[in-house]
Formats: C-alpha cells, structure tokens, sequence
C-alpha cells in the first residue's frame, strides 16, 4: 500500500517535464490529484494517465498568475476530494537575456507564474490544510534560488523569492502540522531546459553543440541531467510522516553545484 493513500494533492505545472512525473509518483503512493496546467491537452494527458494506471485525477485548466483561475482551481479540487492535503507549486517557465535587453513583458510573465503563483496556490490551499491539521506544500525552486547565472534575471530573482517564500510560509504555519519546504534541483532533463539551448547558445555566443556540456553541466558535479523522476522521488519523501521535522527547507539537488 502507498504512503500517500487518502491524500489529494494539487499538483500545478503537471502537463509535463518535472510536475508530470511528481503528479505520476504522487499517484503511485495512492493520492488523489488535481492536475493544473494551462496547457489544456497535455494537463488532460497526465490526468488520463493517472486514470489508465488505476489511480485517481482531475484536471482543472489554470494560469497560476491568476487569483481567479487559483480560487477556482482549489475549490474544485476541495469539492472533488473532499480535502487539499497536499500542494506541489511547480508551474514554470524560463527567459534568457540580458538585463539591458530583457523584454518588461517578460519580467512581469516569469515573476507572475513562478513567484505570484506560488503565493496564490499556497494562499488559498493553506486554509484547507489549517482546518485538518496536516499538509504538505512543496515548492520547486532551483539552484537559481541559491545562486545566479547571467541572463536570466526573472527567473534568478522570482526563485530567489520562492526560497524566501517557503521560509516564511513555514514558520506561519507550523503549529497547525503543516510542513513547507522548496527543493532546489540544478538542470533537469525537461522540454523547459531544452528549449533554452538555443537561446543560452546566443547569448553566451557558442554553438548549440556546445551548451549542454559548456553551460548546463559545467557547475555540475556530477556530470548528468538529472531525471525528472529523481526530483519526484525528492518530493514523495517531503509529502510523507517521515518528513514531518524537515520544514523551512532549500533542498539543493543540484549534482554539487551550490558546494562549491
């Protein structure tokens, strides 16, 4: 039997890459998911997986920048469980360039899902939480919310505040048996990290060759990707009794990149 059995989980960005397979091993351990994306088909995809491997999810369309689509989403997931034990704010996306160059549109895009996302999620799912006296929240941040890399300054600083973010939330709610912690991963096998390849080749001024081991793998350790599954089996850890002490937390998962 699963860990997580009688759970349901929110899982927000879960149409692919990272919040797919969470929202795949959530449901293994037996919870229930509310898969969020705005991406309506491949939202749908993950949801009718879940569903084929004799497990349970709904997917609800959402733009987590969006205070309307979030109280939406949540109460669904509420009315269709019954109960919100567990939050993974996940949604992401990524921008690369300068400073000097970097489009304001964009700034406010990545700020909007990756930092205002998460406090909206959190914001309305904490209440549920509060009421039962136990709940998880797991926020995916990156080693960009440890340390920076040059041109990409939204997504470097909306991370950064996701950490802060996670901290605060913690101390907030601890009393009520509520545990919330951010897991920190370096560059992961994902369709959002291949899509930079080119941008990253253009502002480093590299062949596209090049990037994967001169950029994404140099301040790596361990000279690999790491696995979308290898983050999902970080944040079943963080979901379960075991973890119950661990909160407050930026879990670097990043091949050593922050020891140096």
């Amino acid at each position: 039997m699963g860990t997580l059995v009688g759970k349901a989980a929110i899982v927000t960005g879960a149409g692919s890459g990272i919040g797919r397979a969470i929202a795949l091993a959530l449901a293994r351990e037996g919870a229930r998911i509310c898969v969020a994306d705005i991406d309506e088909r491949s939202g749908q995809d993950t949801a009718d997986e879940i569903v084929r491997a004799a497990g349970s999810a709904e997917f609800v369309p959402t733009d987590v920048a969006r205070p309307e689509d979030v109280r939406t989403m949540v109460a669904r997931a509420a009315a269709t469980f019954g109960r919100l034990d567990i939050l993974v704010n996940n949604a992401g996306l990524q921008y690369v360039a300068p400073v000097v160059d970097y489009p304001e549109d964009k700034w406010d895009l990545l700020v909007g899902v990756l930092l205002t996302g998460t406090f909206l999620c959190t914001k309305y799912v904490l209440p549920h939480m509060m009421t039962q006296r136990w709940g998880r929240v797991v926020n995916i941040a990156s080693a960009h919310g440890l340390v920076a890399s040059p041109f990409k300054s939204a997504y470097v600083s909306a991370k950064h505040g996701v950490v802060g973010f996670t901290k605060t939330a913690a101390w907030e709610v601890a009393a009520s048996g509520i545990t919330v912690n951010a897991v920190c991963p370096g560059y992961v096998r994902t369709p959002l990290v291949e899509k930079q390849i080119a941008d990253q080749a253009r502002v480093h001024g590299i062949p596209e060759s090049e990037v994967v081991t001169r950029i994404m793998l140099e301040p790596h350790a361990i000279k690999r990707m790491i696995e979308p599954d290898e983050v999902a089996a970080m944040v079943v850890y963080l979901c379960s009794d075991a973890a119950g002490m661990v909160t407050g937390a930026a879990l670097p998962m990043d091949a050593g990149w922050t020891a140096r």
